[in-house]
């Protein structure tokens, strides 16, 4: 299942909820990602949190919490400027 499936799994639940209260009811639910896979209740145990107030601090914290495996190219963006004392490509103009 993918990571957004997982999230909107943490959406449909009713809030408050502890850590334990998600990992009873999803913890064994695979995450896929481009470079392997993990369970949900690794994750959720991975955030640190006791309890959610609501869905959207729950989906942060897992979003926060995947592993490395589900980025793409660590310490990649198209949006930095090159470091200074780093030769990096030429700028092209549009």
């Amino acid at each position: 299942m993918t990571l957004r499936t997982a999230t909107d799994l943490l959406e449909d639940t009713t809030y408050p909820a502890t850590t334990a209260d998600l990992r009873e009811a999803y913890g064994e639910v695979r995450i896929e990602h481009p470079n392997g896979e993990e369970r949900l209740g690794d994750v959720l145990e991975r955030t640190g949190e006791d309890e959610f107030a609501d869905s959207t601090a729950a989906v942060h914290a897992v979003i926060g919490a995947v592993g490395q495996d589900a980025v793409g190219r660590v310490g990649y963006s198209d949006r930095d400027p090159t470091p200074m004392g780093v030769d990096g490509p030429e700028p092209v103009s549009f």
